[in-house]
């Protein structure tokens, strides 16, 4: 389980821009068993947090007395420099199922991509209510069983986490295979000689003809 220390911060403390040029983020974290509690963490320590656990993995909050585990609940970027400037955290508990997107990662080999198919990704995550105790970091999609033209891959396909539930449609494609199509390049059109000619003999003609 990774772990994040936190503070809490108090009224009349630091506002978020001036946490934010500190090098700390903001944060809320809640829950059902648990009031909203204005926080802060180190902007780096978070960060490198974010990128091993994303929304779907358990995040120990400390510094708040007994360690909290949350998930990532919601990140707000910068529209300029896209770095985090305020964060979400969902406080959970044990036996309580939440709603979550796991991302899915491609793992084998597809006999029909070897042999020269295009492989489509269609979704890269799937949402699943799911006991947030036993989540996965990823749901794995094994692409070696696609081995035809327009053979595919369905959410129903792919194996959960146990006593997790699919939310997202169990028929939507996850992954397909598609022939590659190889477009022609367009020569330009002949050029009509019969009415070229016919444009020039006219000119000529006009040009000949005396004035009255």
């Amino acid at each position: 389980m990774l772990t994040l220390t936190v503070e809490k911060r108090k009224d009349g403390g630091k506002s978020a821009a001036e946490l934010r040029r500190a090098g700390f983020i903001p944060a809320v974290v809640y829950g059902a068993h648990h009031a909203a509690t204005p926080i802060s963490m180190q902007a780096r320590a978070f960060e490198k947090v974010l990128k091993e656990a994303g929304e779907a993995t358990i995040v120990s909050l400390t510094g708040l007395g007994t360690p909290l585990p949350t998930l990532i609940h919601e990140v707000n970027f910068d529209p300029i420099t896209n770095q985090p400037r305020h964060v979400d955290f969902y406080a959970v508990t044990k036996g309580e199922k939440v709603e979550v997107a796991i991302p899915l990662s491609f793992v084998g080999e597809s006999p029909a991509v070897e042999a020269g198919a295009n492989l489509v990704k269609v979704l890269h995550e799937l949402e699943v209510e799911a006991d947030p105790m036993n989540l996965p970091h990823a749901i794995e999609v094994d692409i070696s069983v696609l081995k035809e033209i327009d053979d595919q891959i369905h959410a129903k396909d792919l194996k959960l986490p146990s006593g997790a539930a699919l939310i997202t449609e169990p028929d939507d494609v996850v992954a397909l295979i598609q022939e590659v199509v190889i477009e022609k390049e367009e020569l330009p059109a002949p050029a009509d000689i019969g009415s070229i000619e016919v444009e020039k003999k006219g000119k000529e003609e006009t040009e000949e003809t005396p004035e009255a």
